[in-house]
């Protein structure tokens, strides 16, 4: 096997095991055999699917995995469909990792097919809030209100030297159903700088009153020559753990991202894990962390299709 194959199976397996979590099974490690259980609600699911895959040589580089769907009820037109699904979110990720993108279709679907709008429930206790008619504005956080004055510095306990605060951008919030989600991005190189610029966002009041401040970080220390990722769910479940496997699959380095979320009195379901990504992925793409090697495979892929 490749060796740039096989590190990238190795970081998609490890994601994947750290955000699936009871529902990631291995099945033959060697032969790199796995298989995920996918339901369409989080407390009661009605619809269940296995998704056994193997990643063969040449994966994710030159071919996909192979995949096979087990579920007594799914047949037919509507195995046809999924596998069509399946297929295309191949098509327009050549090159790339896709098993977390194929677990969460196949999800997307039993969602839809058991009208399912409930997930994990939440663990911070918060009071009933009457939410403005303009929530974009109303939690919005200006960039100049959270960025760092010019020189501005802080000596940290586990340092004797001086860490920089690096700016701190801040995304276009997403609203549904009154539930408000807005990213916060940063360069940072060390887990120091990770700490500050924590300190500095909670310093808002608005920040620190998120029923979620979701966190994740991946830093390449380039004396050792390995990344250093870390984050936190705070409260929403395997949500911290999505977004850094989102930051392995796009291989992004030296950034952080914080996703506050305010619950709006609705729950979202599996929709605010796909909010909570889309976040994420869009304030990577407007400061320009995403990798060049994403858009190369996309572009393959449009050059497949034509």
């Amino acid at each position: 096997m490749d060796d740039a194959d096989r590190v990238s199976q190795n970081d998609e397996i490890d994601a994947l095991a750290s955000i699936y979590g009871e529902e990631w099974c291995v099945i033959d490690e060697g032969n790199r055999i796995f298989c995920i259980t996918i339901n369409d609600d989080d407390t009661k699911p009605c619809w269940t699917v296995k998704l056994q895959v193997v990643l063969p040589d040449g994966y994710p580089c030159r071919v996909p995995p192979i995949y096979q769907l087990n579920a007594p009820w799914l047949r037919g037109p509507e195995r046809e469909l999924i596998q069509g699904k399946l297929e295309q979110v191949y098509l327009e990720n050549i090159g790339l990792s896709i098993i977390y993108l194929w677990v969460e279709q196949i999800r997307d679907h039993l969602r839809h097919k058991g009208g399912s709008n409930s997930g994990h429930a939440y663990n911070k206790q918060t009071e009933e809030t009457e939410f403005p008619e303009d929530l974009s504005e109303e939690f919005a956080v200006p960039d100049e209100e959270l960025s760092p004055e010019k020189g501005e510095n802080s000596v940290t306990e586990e340092s004797s030297f001086y860490v920089t605060l690096p700016p701190i951008h801040h995304g276009e919030p997403i609203i549904d159903r009154r539930s408000v989600f807005q990213a916060h991005v940063a360069t940072v190189t060390s887990k120091q700088q990770v700490h500050l610029v924590l300190q500095e966002l909670l310093k808002n009041r608005k920040t620190a009153n998120a029923t979620h401040n979701i966190m994740a970080y991946r830093i390449y220390d380039e004396n050792k020559g390995v990344f250093i990722s870390n984050c936190d769910d705070d409260g929403e479940t395997h949500a911290g753990g999505r977004m850094l496997y989102l930051f392995k699959i796009i291989d992004v380095k030296n950034v952080m991202v914080v996703v506050s979320r305010w619950y709006g009195g609705i729950q979202l379901g599996p929709d605010r894990f796909k909010h909570i990504c889309n976040c994420c992925r869009n304030i990577l793409e407007e400061h320009g962390y995403i990798n060049s090697k994403e858009s190369e495979g996309k572009k393959k892929s449009k050059r497949r299709k034509s």
